[in-house]
């Protein structure tokens, strides 16, 4: 007999009203990604915003329940400090971008498939939505996305929480489709 997963239900649901955001980042990203998520959780009253950069590159050796994670690269061999460099680099950008947004905001480092972790994050933290922004605005993202699938998609498929995605790059209605 397959398990029963919990579906969305109004009893499952966790009023955007004082609750936390959770948002998806990648280095690089465009402003607007943590723009609309500072807009929305202020708007929403949110105590606090969760980024959350996850690193496919390493996997989680221990989940905590404040969300955080205890990550190892996945070359045991290797020696990978690089981490903690693009860690600085999403905060140096968050603070650039979020001067004078008046709102209280963490950056979590986490590791494994972004949707799990994503997901394990927002239960970590009882978010009420979690945010990601669209494809990424190069054409190499639309083959990556093609085979791996969107993270959007993952996270409105297996987890009960509204997903907001940020529109990063759009097609004219008109003009002919990359794919």
């Amino acid at each position: 007999m397959t398990p029963q997963v919990p579906q969305p239900s109004p009893e499952r649901m966790t009023d955007f009203a004082g609750h936390a955001v959770v948002v998806g980042v990648v280095p690089g990203q465009p402003d607007l990604v943590a723009l609309t998520a500072a807009s929305l959780a202020r708007a929403m009253g949110s105590p606090m915003l969760y980024f959350a950069f996850v690193d496919q590159s390493r996997y989680v050796e221990e989940e905590y329940p404040d969300g955080t994670v205890r990550h190892l690269a996945i070359d045991p061999d290797g020696v990978d400090d690089r981490w903690h460099e693009t860690a600085a680099h999403l905060r140096r950008d968050l603070t650039r971008i979020l001067t004078g947004t008046d709102v209280d905001w963490e950056l979590r480092y986490l590791a494994g498939r972004t949707d799990r972790a994503l997901t394990h994050l927002a239960r970590a933290v009882d978010a009420a939505v979690i945010i990601v922004g669209s494809r990424a605005p190069y054409q190499g993202a639309r083959m990556r996305e093609f085979l791996e699938g969107s993270v959007a998609v993952h996270l409105a498929h297996h987890q009960h929480r509204p997903v907001l995605t940020v529109p990063l790059d759009v097609i004219d209605w008109k003009a002919r489709t990359p794919w």
